[in-house]
């Protein structure tokens, strides 16, 4: 019998005259808003922290995991990501080359004692994982209002 935790869909609602927005998300309840100085109430990240997040969460989640599967000695991993963003000229690898475009900036703390070729293995392992694949991909968001 499905249960709550089986539905994959997200949602989201905000209520007129602010930010602050209830996410109900497989069972779990979460607050986002935004900074007090963009009109918010400070309740909760805002959207991009929490695409930063699930990035976050998805590299230590990945690192660990590969980690672990090899026998290598990782304790934890900690990802930090902030979100920005910069000038499309100023970015020698972006196909964008007008405008701003948003950035994520990722710094990944290994705890533990792998080896040199262990760590710069795992850093390449960042890069697969698959929030960062889905973010690097080709992706359609398809919109439509419920009946």
């Amino acid at each position: 019998m499905p249960t709550v935790y089986d539905d994959p869909t997200v949602t989201a609602t905000t209520e007129a005259g602010g930010f602050r927005t209830a996410i109900h998300a497989r069972g779990h309840r979460l607050v986002a808003d935004e900074p007090a100085a963009m009109g918010g109430t400070e309740a909760g990240p805002t959207p991009y922290d929490l695409l930063a997040a699930a990035l976050a969460a998805c590299t230590t989640m990945t690192l660990t995991t590969y980690a672990g599967r090899k026998g290598w000695p990782l304790r934890s991993a900690t990802a930090r990501v902030a979100h920005d963003r910069i000038h499309a000229e100023d970015c020698r690898a972006c196909e964008t080359t007008v405008g701003k475009i948003d950035r994520l900036t990722r710094e990944i703390v290994l705890d533990g004692e792998p080896a040199a070729a262990q760590r710069a293995r795992l850093l390449g392992i960042a890069d697969g994982c698959p929030a960062h694949r889905t973010l690097h991909a080709e992706m359609r968001v398809e919109t439509r209002l419920a009946a």
